[in-house]
């Protein structure tokens, strides 16, 4: 008996042993997470908050991603970067994806999200300079910064709104004046993004009720914003990977809408010298204006009404000579949003 003990203790040794090792070979065999670098076309701001969150509540982490950010000088850098493959993704302005697609030898790089409905432009401007409406723009004078992307529409919206170019003043200075030049009052209006220079204005104590803001969206511009876009190469090899961080970034919008005031704050914590104040304002204006649209709320977020997409593509071609113009389903994929009921926001 004591012998037949000794083979049965041996033998569950044995298996013991053999158990664990497979455990050992089982976990050496797990992949690591997917490595994503996403680069922002622009310095850090509370519009970025969703990323942010995403990351923050371990939302990219559950999609077995691991996700790190960088900031380029603009889109046009941001796009090469991914056309390059030195970013899986990055977030530009879609209607500079658009121009980019022009080139002869512009790799197939498209937006796979879309996370501005509504682009950002705008004319920003004093009531007590006499501007009210976009029309009281004749005979004004306009700051614009160097690396402006709002100005590249207003010809065609102009023209669309029966506003004669010429009969307006427009003035380079670089962004860091652009504000202080409009508030101190040696120009009666700027051009760029809503939720900069409006939130920015009111920052430096010019009141709510001087301001005009005068969104393209609202005069007739069928845009859409910022947008996620893909490497060719990335996109083909993990096409998984770049689902799950769509859903993670889904996750991150919810949130910051929920909860924007985490979410300013995590934004602004990953500014130097930030106004955790100002960025909460600024992504509240986001939000209401450029994310959370009527449109969003019927179709859900991230994707793009092809027809839409093809007139705002219409609407550049007025100013932008195409060597061939890019079609909708060459700007945006949409292979890579999870089904409409998922991306319904509330």
């Amino acid at each position: 008996m004591v012998g037949f003990k000794t083979i049965v203790t041996h033998g569950l040794l044995v298996l013991a042993i053999v158990l664990a090792a497979r455990h050992v070979d089982a976990a050496e065999t797990v992949a690591p997470p997917v490595a994503i670098h996403v680069t922002f076309d622009r310095p850090v701001d509370a519009s970025m908050a969703p990323f942010f969150m995403a990351a923050k509540d371990g939302k990219f982490g559950a999609e077995h991603l691991n996700v790190s950010f960088n900031s380029a000088a603009g889109s046009p850098e941001a796009l090469a970067r991914v056309a390059t493959g030195n970013s899986e993704l990055a977030l530009v302005d879609i209607n500079e994806l658009i121009r980019f697609r022009d080139k002869a030898d512009a790799p197939p790089v498209k937006a796979v999200f879309v996370l501005f409905n509504r682009a950002p432009y705008a004319i920003v401007a004093r009531k007590s300079r006499g501007i009210h409406l976009l029309s009281d723009l004749d005979g004004k004078a306009v700051g614009v910064a160097d690396s402006d992307l709002s100005i590249r529409l207003w010809p065609a919206l102009a023209r669309q709104n029966g506003i004669d170019v010429s009969h307006v003043k427009f003035f380079k200075m670089s962004a860091a004046v652009r504000e202080p030049v409009l508030s101190a009052g040696q120009v009666d209006a700027v051009a760029g993004f809503s939720y900069l220079s409006a939130v920015n204005l009111r920052d430096r104590g010019v009141p709510a009720d001087d301001l005009a803001v005068l969104r393209y969206a609202d005069y007739g511009c069928e845009a859409y914003g910022f947008a996620v876009v893909a490497s060719p190469a990335f996109a083909t090899a993990k096409p998984d990977a770049l689902k799950g961080f769509v859903r993670a970034l889904i996750a991150g919008i919810t949130t910051a809408a929920k909860e924007p005031a985490r979410a300013a704050d995590e934004a602004a914590g990953r500014i130097d010298d930030s106004d955790r104040d100002l960025e909460l304002a600024r992504l509240r204006t986001v939000l209401a204006d450029n994310i959370l649209t009527d449109e969003v709320r019927r179709n859900g977020l991230g994707g793009v009404d092809p027809a839409r997409l093809e007139r705002s593509i219409d609407q550049i071609a007025e100013d932008f000579r195409f060597h061939k113009r890019p079609a909708a389903g060459d700007i945006f994929d949409g292979r890579f949003l999870p089904p409409v009921e998922s991306r319904l926001s509330n």
